[in-house]
């Protein structure tokens, strides 16, 4: 690794840390935060409620020289409330229209428990993720040079939701599972947010006294993705990602199980979002090329929202996990 891309990497080392002082026992929730980021991706974050998903994005955000916006999905929510609207001023006696920029506008999008709002707003956010673009009246607006939106979502609450289409699904990078911490770790949630709840520290006029640390510039995070271009996938790193995707999609040579278990498999999309990942977990491990570990990291991640299980798959219990776990061991490197 080039002395360059090296100190990219102790940026993101650093920003990482950052964000874990705030968050405990959530270290891979952390780093996919900034794998998203640095692949130029957008991230869905599934969990219960209380597992600190809203909170690493804020944290990430404020260690990050980075503007944030959050959007709380609701049945009664807009497209308009996520993208912005014309709005007709008058000054003067002369009236123009002028468009207002809704909270879509901004580094990170925190959209909070997104299958709460119906397919038309959640369209809405379709060729932001995709095109990074918001046109509205027949005006395009293009949406900041580092954007990102991260989607969180409940997965035992169905009623009131409206499931995310499979082609909105295919847009996210990453579908991210938030677990509960480990005991020792709740401990130190505990003395954290103790230790939150003391007097705030402030100057003799008042205010409150300012973090000494600055914040991780964005450039950072584009120099991070300078790095990760520069990484080398040889020809079987790239055979062998293309031999998961087609196993997904043809597993009748891989055995009975994944004949019966799959439906529908991965998309295009999907190895794109294996070559990014398996890069980006490269160039975290200090190394200037792939290896089918950097594959095999990720790709859980990647495709279990990518794959669509036939009915015997869901009548045995069968998650997503388990068949890219198969998948996995049956397709060999090369």
């Amino acid at each position: 690794m080039t002395t360059a891309n090296s100190a990219a990497l102790d940026v993101m080392n650093d920003l990482v840390t950052r964000v874990g002082q705030s968050i405990v026992g959530q270290e891979e929730l952390i780093r996919r935060l900034v794998f998203a980021l640095i692949a130029n991706g957008n991230l869905l974050l599934e969990g219960l409620p209380g597992l600190a998903k809203t909170r690493a994005v804020k944290s990430l955000a404020a260690a990050l020289d980075a503007t944030l916006s959050r959007i709380q999905f609701t049945p009664d929510l807009l497209p308009s409330d996520v993208t912005g609207t014309e709005i007709y001023y008058t000054d003067a006696g002369k009236g123009e229209f002028k468009f207002s920029p809704g909270p879509v506008f901004a580094n990170l999008v925190l959209a909070d428990e997104i299958n709460r709002a119906p397919a038309k707003v959640q369209a809405a956010l379709l060729e932001a993720m995709e095109e990074r673009q918001v046109t509205v009246a027949g005006k395009t607006h293009p949406l900041p040079p580092l954007f990102s939106v991260l989607a969180t979502q409940n997965p035992i609450e169905q009623e009131g939701t409206y499931p995310l289409p499979e082609a909105q699904m295919d847009r996210f990078l990453m579908h991210v599972k938030v677990e509960y911490p480990e005991p020792p770790d709740e401990i130190k949630v505990l003395r954290l947010v103790r230790g939150e709840e003391a007097p705030v520290q402030r100057t003799p006029d008042g205010s409150p006294k300012k973090p000494a640390v600055p914040a991780i510039p964005q450039d950072a995070i584009f120099h991070a993705r300078d790095a990760v271009r520069a990484i080398f996938v040889a020809e079987p790193i790239e055979q062998y990602i293309i031999a998961i995707l087609d196993a997904t999609r043809h597993p009748d040579g891989f055995g009975d199980k994944l004949k019966k278990w799959l439906q529908i498999g991965a998309s295009p999309r999907g190895g794109i979002a294996l070559d990014k990942c398996a890069r980006v977990n490269a160039f975290f491990d200090g190394r200037d090329h792939v290896t089918p570990e950097d594959v095999r990291a990720v790709a859980h991640d990647v495709l279990r929202h990518r794959l669509m299980l036939g009915y015997e798959a869901n009548a045995e219990g069968v998650t997503p996990d388990q068949v890219v776990d198969e998948v996995i061991r049956q397709v060999a490197v090369g």
